[in-house]
């Protein structure tokens, strides 16, 4: 059994305290390896996460816990609640608390409640929005929105809200970065299956040109500004490092034919490469960047052909690029100014959720004043009646002891002369 997990319970947002979704766990050991078994507060049968007998309030599940039957506390995820939870495992050393590129990654992009796991070897992510479909977990990161319980310990990452945000947007571009599954995936297991598939690595197109040659070709192409500025290392226009690792790398990847080792060779000489690239963040063993090549090539549907015709071909094919680039350019202006639009109307739910968070907070506190003044009025009332009943009491008991002379008075008053 491993220690007691500590519950900060003001750190734990509302919208998950106010419900009564709730589990304790305890930690056994199951074919050699620890693991957190649900139960049942107050109980010692075992919880489950798609039957909600078994579930409770925060703070029935926590006082078990305190009162040392359970180890911990957990939050069933239901398709009744929009909450969705991101697990990150093995990103963080314990000792130093450093994080891996990845984890540090989703962690800032979806901006949300975050807390350590109890092991402090990882953490997890709690928000709300719609989980896409298709897959939920993808080496060492894992995303679920029902029938599971996330351990909860409020072991808040400071620099994260404090609150359990609206992140659709991000929720879906990490969905399809970490966890969506590529058509190079899908080949990457039939040639597991089948030894004699074709070797995926090979290039769709053989492009015999010098590096300098095909670079120079790049930079002249109609869309050669943006990747000069992608070659460069600027970011710009992307939400993120590594959304603008994975458009140098679609580029490439029409340039150099499917060509995955010419691709890792040119794009290390980039202005984006760095550490994470070697670094390794899946269950097979693959880095960052052989990953992210694999998804640039799996999603590239043309390669540039340099005997597919003579220049004025080329050039008109250029002409015609300019023409997709001019269509894209009107299309990327609209989805900047929906992309802002959206961005402004989450702040604004962001804003409200806050708000609502408070005020319900603010209920909660005033209903337990409520409740406690009524208790005491209660109480004083008791009291009263009390107070109201001796003194009924003692003024009958003298209107009695007053009566007695009188009689005696009638009784003997004759022999008193």
């Amino acid at each position: 059994m491993t220690a007691k997990c500590s519950i900060d319970i003001d750190a734990i947002p509302a919208a998950l305290r106010q419900r009564d979704q709730w589990v304790c766990w305890r930690a056994e050991e199951r074919d050699g390896k620890q693991t957190k078994v649900p139960v049942t507060p107050e109980k010692k049968s075992f919880a489950s996460a798609t039957d909600p007998d078994t579930w409770t309030a925060f703070d029935a599940a926590r006082g078990d816990v305190a009162a040392g039957n359970a180890d911990g506390v957990g939050f069933v995820f239901t398709d009744d609640d929009p909450i969705v939870g991101v697990d990150l495992d093995d990103c963080r050393d314990p000792e130093t608390g450093d994080v891996d590129d990845t984890a540090r990654d989703i962690i800032e992009r979806l901006d949300s409640y975050t807390e350590i796991s109890p092991s402090g070897t990882g953490y997890h992510v709690l928000v709300t929005g719609d989980l896409p479909d298709g897959r939920n977990r993808r080496g060492s990161v894992e995303l679920y929105d029902t029938a599971r319980f996330f351990t909860v310990t409020g072991d808040h990452v400071d620099v994260t809200p404090r609150r359990v945000a609206r992140r659709q947007d991000a929720l879906k571009a990490i969905h399809r970065e970490y966890i969506q599954e590529t058509e190079s995936d899908k080949t990457s297991e039939a040639d597991r299956l089948d030894p004699v598939a074709e070797d995926a690595s090979e290039p769709a197109v053989d492009v015999d040109l010098e590096d300098e040659e095909l670079l120079q070709k790049a930079r002249n192409a109609s869309n050669g500004k943006k990747f000069e500025r992608l070659w460069s290392g600027d970011t710009t226009g992307y939400d993120s490092h590594s959304e603008a690792d994975m458009a140098l790398c679609y580029l490439l990847a029409f340039w150099t034919g499917g060509d995955r080792m010419r691709i890792e060779r040119l794009f290390r000489q980039s202005g984006l490469h760095r550490e994470k690239w070697d670094d390794v963040h899946y269950a097979d063993g693959s880095t960052y960047g052989e990953k992210t090549i694999e998804r640039a090539i799996a999603n590239t549907s043309e390669f540039y052909d340099p005997d597919a015709g003579n220049e004025s071909t080329h050039t008109s094919t250029n002409t015609a690029e300019s023409s997709v680039d001019a269509t894209r350019d009107e299309s990327g202006r609209s989805r900047t100014y929906l992309t802002e639009k959206n961005r402004l109307l989450t702040e604004r739910v962001d804003e409200l959720e806050a708000t609502l968070e408070q005020k319900t907070e603010r209920i909660g506190t005033l209903e337990a004043e409520i409740k406690r003044l009524n208790a005491e009025l209660a109480a004083r009332d008791r009291e009263a009646e009390h107070t109201q009943e001796e003194q009924s009491t003692t003024t009958s008991e003298n209107e009695v002891d007053s009566e007695v002379p009188s009689v005696w008075r009638r009784l003997f008053g004759s022999h008193s002369k």
